[in-house]
């Protein structure tokens, strides 16, 4: 009798771990790979208020993600900042008054983490610390690299998929060169 106890009393433990909850771990964990992103508070600007911090050799950079404009996106940068895909990785872009780019691990611009996107082209406009995704001829060819505007690039809109806006560390944008790393990339949960 006191072994079904017992047997009982885990299964209840078990039970109750599992249950649904709203915090961070439940919001980000991966249900067949993918990242509840629509769990994710926004402003109303469409911001979440979930953001993420990148910690390079100038700075400090945070941004919030385009959830509803850019779903799978955003869901998929935040999979591989779980991962820790960019922890490390260089700028291997980073052409003054236009953009910085990363996301590459061979660092050569031809690389990513093998797993293409479909585009989610939107309405965004490429701003000053707009993030949006780089691609190739192919328009559903983006992956793992991104770019950051350091100006009004007018001529990008609708082209890339914006699936960010730098909201602290413009000042530091300027200052990255090619070949400055990436420390990290954490996520910082807000509901």
């Amino acid at each position: 009798m006191k072994i079904l106890s017992l047997i009982s009393l885990f299964c209840i433990l078990l039970l109750s771990s599992c249950e649904f909850s709203k915090t961070s771990s439940t919001l980000l964990s991966s249900i067949n790979g993918k990242i509840e992103v629509d769990k994710l508070k926004t402003d109303i600007g469409g911001l979440s208020t979930t953001s993420a911090t990148i910690k390079t050799v100038q700075g400090d950079i945070v941004f919030r993600f385009y959830t509803k404009a850019a779903p799978k996106t955003s869901a998929r940068i935040m999979q591989l900042i779980q991962n820790k895909f960019y922890d490390g990785l260089v700028f291997h872009r980073a052409i003054p008054n236009f953009i910085i780019q990363t996301g590459d691990p061979t660092g050569t611009g031809n690389g990513g983490s093998n797993l293409k996107l479909k585009a989610e082209f939107n309405e965004l406009q490429h701003i000053k610390g707009t993030m949006a995704m780089a691609r190739g001829v192919d328009k559903d060819s983006s992956d793992s690299q991104f770019y950051i505007c350091l100006t009004t690039l007018s001529h990008l809109d609708g082209k890339n998929t914006v699936f960010g806006q730098v909201v602290e560390g413009l000042d530091v944008l300027p200052k990255l060169s090619k070949g400055d790393r990436i420390i990290s990339i954490t996520l910082n949960i807000k509901n």
